[in-house]
């Protein structure tokens, strides 16, 4: 259809009414139909506009509705491009809204969004104060909005999956997806928190930016950061990596000297190899230092190394190899060797000296879902007895103060059919640092089978004597090493050492007497294989001794016992009454009398004589065998037991609550004694007497114990065949009584919370802090990082009245009157406790009284600051041979925990 001339539509009469002589009316026409044409542009300020495909729902408002003048018409035959491959700029939905106005301009071809503008287009988010859409460039630009006041606000937030930006302003390409942005902020949570902040930011693609005059810091306060390290160029790959040219580290905004070329820091949860930064410092008699330097290999998800080495300019070095490794659902574990060559003084002089001291340790443990029917376990602490006294790298004080290594290492087998068998194979080692002996089993077998009823039906009830017959199998098999250190691990370790075999079958009973009394009756029946024994020769006048000859070669003895015991439970309730605070108190009481008897074996018995006027003795080859020897005399003994607990039901401190709350007074109160009906004098054992009990809430633990003779003693201290009481004496004579009391609580206690606990065992220390805190600074800076900000959940003000605190004490009595010299052998206490005099200041001290020797014992002081990014240790150890001090101060981030500074004095051991 072509298009007709004016005149062909129209009269002259109109024609001429258009061509009046008033041309401003016309104007007047032509501005009004203008500013209603541009007024129908406008979008109402709270309503979304999706522009999408045309291949979209046609209810859905599509791109050559909104922008008609970028579609291609139909009429133009030339148009090189098909009409089947015609799309629109953008390929999915995007939405947009503001609360004061969107606005879109044709001549600019852009869209405007004012007041808290919101733009969403596929995987990216962007929110600010104005956001400005160029659809002819596909770019869109945000930025902030200045108030009545002049401040900014309405930041851009720029998010793309999980990476977000908050800049001051970015410019964004949504077909090359590169962005310019400024004053850009990305936290990259990573474990840890690292802030990224740059003047100007280039977005290459998803995964890599381009930074310019950038701030990292793990400040927790990112816009006032009390550090940060500045780097002048940089490429930020997000959760991965940071590279960067020269950088270096502010302090409240002030530079400082701690700079470097070129730095690398790795921002992944995945683990990387590295160089692990030494601490360096001085020490008065091996000069200068470098510690803890090396280099950490991340192998694989399961399995990593460490290796670490120290230095000292007087010769003095250390080796330490650190791994660990873990498969999930199967099983887990870690292992440490430690090695120092120790030089002292000087090559010629006479104080020189050189030692060599070394350490072992490894844990492993098994997943229980990995092989319910068997089952590998190790934890293991061997090395020299003087390494945790005189290594150069060990602040464990616990360690220092612990005088036993142990270890074991076991493997576990169970066969579940009937009757089930279970095999354990187990490696023990001890060592006693103080008497520097050792004692190690390698290997122990044990096998048991279970519990066999051959007169009952396997799933009956079983009643009666008969039916309640069993029996079991036991086998032990053990070789067993004992000696001093100087031959542990070396060629003679195993000459002197014990071995055999033990065979047990043990056949029980028991049943109900009167209704009211337990009977139970046994045997057991033991076989001892030895493959060693001796045999004493008679006295020889020319060597003026009898000698003892040590045969090798199998041989075997047997022995068997009877024992039974009758006993009964008895109940006892007070009550007071409902309406009282203690409404009652029950005691339960359970005496017992038991019986036992052991044959003499006299046949395994031989003469020797013993000296030159030839006094005949007896002997038994199998004497210092591993499982004892027969006896020789007969045993016929009878025990008596009393045990006693008391309870009481208290009405609660809550009145809501109906029902009383039950709680022990005493938790065990035991008396115990025998009589030996073959003795022809002291027939009556010591009386013994124990007990213990929980206060305050299970606090407070006491336990407490005393001997009670009742045959006295004459004027030389020796126990005498007439009864105490007979000689004008008690009925019992006291010869020795103990006493343990330890009791922990805090603030917490107070305020119906749980105490905390300090666990220093990993490293063989004790559970608690009284010898002070067994773990590393660095440990404890990792532990505190790993665990929640203590300073998030707590009023950054003083506590004024409220002083967070804690204290742990134990007291320790042991009385010994055996032969009249009433004498107190044990008077010590110890305490450690800790106070928070801010929620960023926290002091603590661990020591000691001993009231018999008159002095301290191991006394610590600490003082822990948190300084948000920074955290400062002080370690101070006033007087003994150990003291000694250590200060630190680093990063909290283990990201960044090589910038620190450590500084100490160690103990001088020439005291």
């Amino acid at each position: 259809m072509t298009r007709q001339k004016l005149s062909h539509s129209g009269t002259k009469i109109g024609l001429k009414a258009l061509l009046a002589k008033k041309p401003h009316i016309l104007l007047a026409l032509f501005l009004l139909l203008f500013s209603i044409l541009m007024r129908a542009q406008e979008i109402p300020a709270n309503q979304s506009l999706n522009i999408q495909s045309e291949k979209e729902d046609s209810t859905s408002i599509s791109v050559k509705e909104v922008f008609p003048n970028i579609v291609v018409a139909d009429s133009v035959a030339t148009d090189s491009i098909p009409k089947d491959t015609v799309q629109p700029f953008l390929t999915d939905k995007i939405k947009y809204k503001a609360k004061d106005y969107m606005r879109m301009s044709k001549k600019e071809n852009r869209i405007y969004l004012y007041n808290q503008a919101e733009v969403y287009y596929q995987d990216y988010e962007l929110k600010a104060g104005i956001i400005t859409i160029d659809y002819t460039k596909n770019e869109v630009y945000a930025g902030r909005i200045k108030d009545s006041t002049g401040n900014y606000s309405q930041l851009p937030y720029f998010k793309q999956g999980s990476q977000v930006v908050e800049p001051d302003s970015i410019r964004f390409n949504f077909d090359t997806k590169k962005a310019l942005i400024w004053n850009s902020r990305s936290e990259q949570s990573i474990g840890e928190t690292m802030n990224v902040d740059a003047e100007i930011t280039k977005k290459e693609n998803d995964s890599v930016y381009f930074l310019y005059e950038g701030k990292l810091t793990t400040s927790s306060n990112p816009d006032n950061p009390d550090y940060y390290i500045r780097v002048r160029k940089a490429k930020f790959v997000p959760k991965k990596k940071v590279i960067a040219g020269f950088s270096n580290m502010y302090l409240a905004d002030v530079p400082t000297p701690i700079a470097v070329p070129f730095a690398y820091f790795p921002m992944t949860n995945e683990k990387r190899s590295g160089i692990l930064f030494p601490t360096f410092g001085e020490t008065q008699r091996r000069g200068y230092f470098l510690q803890n330097g090396g280099y950490y290999f991340a192998i694989s998800d399961y399995f990593d190394l460490a290796l670490l080495g120290d230095y000292y300019t007087n010769g003095s070095y250390g080796i330490r190899s650190e791994t660990s490794y873990a498969l999930k659902y199967k099983f887990r574990g870690s292992l440490r060797f430690r090695y120092e060559n120790l030089v002292n003084g000087q090559r010629g002089f006479p104080d020189y000296s050189r030692s060599v001291i070394y350490n072992i340790q490894w844990t492993h443990s098994q997943d229980a879902k990995a092989n319910p029917n068997s089952r590998l376990s190790a934890s293991v602490n061997l090395g020299s007895n003087t390494y945790y006294t005189e290594s150069i790298n060990q602040i464990n004080t616990a360690n220092f103060l612990n005088n036993t290594l142990a270890s074991s290492v076991s493997y576990s087998k169970t066969f579940p059919a009937y009757p089930s068998v279970n095999l354990s194979l187990t490696a023990n080692h001890s060592q006693n640092t103080s008497s520097k002996t050792f004692s190690t089993t390698l290997p122990a077998l044990q096998a048991s089978m279970e519990r066999i009823f051959p007169f009952a039906k396997r799933d009956g009830i079983k009643k009666g004597v008969f039916q309640n017959i069993n029996f079991q199998y036991s086998l032990r098999a053990e070789n067993r090493a004992e000696g001093d250190e100087d031959v542990l691990f070396k060629k003679g370790m195993f000459d002197n050492a014990k071995n055999g075999v033990k065979h047990s079958i043990p056949i029980s009973t028991n049943f109900k007497l009167f209704k009211y009394f337990s009977l139970s009756m046994g045997t057991n029946y033991e076989e001892v294989w030895q493959f060693k024994t001796i045999r004493k020769n008679d006295y020889n006048n020319e060597l003026e001794e009898f000698t003892i000859d040590t045969l090798s070669g199998f041989d075997r003895f047997n022995k068997y016992n009877f024992s039974a015991s009758l006993g009964t439970t008895l109940y006892g309730t007070f009550n007071f009454g409902e309406n009282r605070k203690i409404q009652a108190i029950r005691h339960v009481v359970r005496p017992s009398i038991s019986y036992g008897y052991t044959p003499a074996f006299d046949q395994y018995y031989d003469e020797y004589i013993a000296d030159e006027f030839g006094n005949i003795k007896e002997y038994t080859r199998f004497e210092g065998g591993l499982f004892g020897s027969p006896s020789k005399g007969r045993a016929n003994s009878m025990g008596i037991s009393l045990s006693n607990v008391i309870e009481a039901k208290v009405r609660d401190k809550d009145t809501t609550v109906t029902e009383p709350k039950k709680i022990t007074l005493l938790n065990n109160l035991n008396f115990s004694t025998a009589y030996n009906f073959e003795a022809d004098s002291l027939a009556w054992s010591p009386v013994r007497v124990s007990g213990g009990t929980s206060l305050f809430q299970n606090k407070m633990s006491v336990n407490f114990g005393a001997t009670l003779d009742p045959y006295a003693i004459d004027p030389e201290g020796r126990k005498i065949d007439v009864f105490n009481i007979d000689n004008g004496g008690s009925l019992f004579r006291l010869t020795s009584a103990n006493m343990n009391v330890s009791y922990s609580f805090s603030s917490k206690s107070f305020e119906g919370g749980g105490d905390s606990q300090v666990d220093n065992t990993a490293s063989g220390g004790r559970d608690d802090d009284l010898f002070g805190d067994s773990r590393s600074l660095g440990e404890q800076i990792n532990f505190d990082n790993n665990s929640k900000d203590q300073a998030t959940d707590k009023d950054i003000s003083y506590y004024n009245s409220h002083l967070p605190w804690d204290l742990r004490i134990a007291y320790s009595l042991t009385y010994s009157n055996s032969n009249r010299q009433n004498s107190i052998t044990n008077n010590s206490l110890m305490f450690s406790g800790n106070i928070e005099l801010t929620p960023k200041w926290k002091v603590g001290v661990s020591s000691g009284y001993d009231f018999k020797n008159h002095g301290f014992t191991y006394t610590q002081f600490r003082i822990n600051r948190d300084l948000d990014s920074f955290k400062i240790n002080f370690n101070w150890v006033p007087f003994s041979n150990r003291a000694s001090w250590y200060f630190f101060i680093g990063i909290k981030s283990s990201m960044l925990s090589d910038l620190k500074w450590e500084q100490r004095r160690e103990p001088d051991r020439n005291l």
